[in-house]
């Protein structure tokens, strides 16, 4: 499966989500789909989209918060599965993409290319919702039932080491920082 694909599948219920993105791959992808400014592109940040995304959901607790990730960045960031578990916020669907690589820097092999199961550590960190979706329409209704599921979700998605031709975006990071700010205090400057 293509990880654009699967975005493309889920890209109409991002609309009413708070989005946290990592570098590369997976932003540019969102981006090209069409940028909103409730997508934060979380650019030379590796690892930090997952905690990035639990902040969010515990200190905004009424609004839904989405995190698309990368194998290689949440293996940078382990621990943030055992953090979600600990403290649970029921607004928060993380997705991980899985793609085997660092393909956004250079496409070196993951741990996942050696049995490193991200859905299990997930699971074995205390998340009780941790769906494995390797097609587009498993992924299409794994998000689905997260949304409307009252609880922390974790989603496990096997993609292909494949990227966009280039990873540049028209949107500069002050002006995605400013923007999305704005979002969520609900338009005020």
């Amino acid at each position: 499966m293509l990880r654009e694909d699967a975005l493309r599948a889920i890209y109409p219920r991002l609309k009413e989500q708070i989005v946290v993105t990592i570098m590369g791959a997976v932003a540019v992808e969102l981006y090209n789909l069409g940028h909103r400014p409730n997508f934060f592109y979380l650019e030379h940040g590796m690892g930090l989209a997952s905690s990035m995304g639990l902040g969010l959901a515990l200190s905004l607790p009424e609004r839904p918060v989405t995190v698309l990730d990368g194998d290689a960045s949440l293996l940078m960031n382990l621990g943030t599965l055992s953090t979600m578990a600990r403290y649970r916020p029921p607004n928060l669907t993380h997705i991980i993409f899985d793609n085997e690589s660092l393909l956004s820097v250079g496409g070196f092999p993951s741990a996942t290319t050696t049995g490193t199961d991200l859905a299990g550590v997930a699971r074995e960190s205390g998340i009780r919702h941790v769906t494995r979706a390797d097609t587009v329409e498993a992924v299409e209704e794994a998000y689905a039932a997260a949304a409307e599921r009252p609880a922390l979700s974790v989603i496990h998605s096997k993609v292909e080491a494949v990227g966009p031709p280039s990873f540049a975006m028209d949107i500069g990071l002050l002006e995605n920082r400013f923007e999305f700010a704005r979002h969520l205090r609900g338009g005020q400057p």
